[in-house]
């Protein structure tokens, strides 16, 4: 039977095999069969379901999305040698060596989800009446920026405000340990334009993703802090706003 290779950079972490009959969970809870203990991958990410002699991988709604082979996928029938990424892990599906190999024809599989998916939309769109509403709702998606302690500390703080002050005096937003850092080290901006990491005093820089920061540098998603004896990770949350306003007359 075919197997599941997880790996993370060049570290393999396990191999999961794959049983005809029977689905495989992916994702951050305990309850998964394959558990990514990492906060880039949702609770419950995706799947593997077994249908007829193949298997297909599904995306169960993610936050981040699942992809095959570098492209993004809601569904994928997986072929010998696929590679899924699922945050900064990924995941090998294979058969093993001599195994029989079912036929390829995924891409005609493909097709007939397609198909049966637009058919479905059509049907639901359909048998939902036209009622004209008072209220629309209108939905802002904003960006929040969070970090999270992978060493020197615990929890996350969510950078709401426009300035977070990191340091290791008592009054900073961040309080970090380091006999060369000062007592604000860095500050961290919230612009129109994402988070700015700055590097404000102290003998020993704040490190983004091992390089040393002289001024300032934009945050990217999953970016690595080092800072003091800690070490932090950046993320980027997506929060809905909802706002209600007068429908057109």
């Amino acid at each position: 039977m075919p197997k599941l290779t997880l790996k993370f950079k060049n570290s393999t972490l396990g191999d999961f095999p794959l049983q005809v009959g029977h689905s495989l969970t992916i994702g951050r809870r305990k309850n998964n069969h394959v558990v990514i203990d990492n906060l880039a991958v949702s609770g419950h990410h995706a799947k593997i379901d077994s249908v007829g002699d193949g298997f297909v991988l599904l995306d169960l709604q993610s936050k981040n999305g699942s992809f095959v082979n570098e492209q993004i996928v809601n569904s994928h029938w997986l072929k010998n040698g696929d590679v899924i990424n699922i945050g900064k892990h990924s995941l090998v599906f294979s058969y093993s060596e001599g195994e029989e190999i079912p036929d390829d024809t995924a891409e005609e599989m493909e097709r007939t989800m397609i198909m049966e998916t637009s058919q479905y939309r059509t049907m639901m769109k359909k048998s939902k009446p036209s009622v004209p509403k008072p209220l629309k709702r209108t939905i802002k998606k904003k960006i929040v920026g969070v970090l999270t302690f992978l060493s020197g500390g615990s929890g996350k703080i969510n950078l709401t405000g426009k300035l977070t002050k990191i340091g290791k005096d008592s009054s900073s937003d961040i309080v970090v340990k380091g006999l060369t850092i000062g007592k604000t080290a860095a500050t961290i901006s919230k612009r129109p334009d994402g988070y700015f990491l700055s590097y404000v005093s102290g003998f020993s820089k704040p490190k983004v993703n091992d390089t040393a920061i002289k001024t300032s540098v934009l945050l990217n998603d999953l970016d690595i802090i080092d800072i003091g004896s800690s070490k932090l990770q950046f993320f980027e949350q997506t929060s809905n706003k909802p706002e209600i306003t007068p429908s057109p007359s």
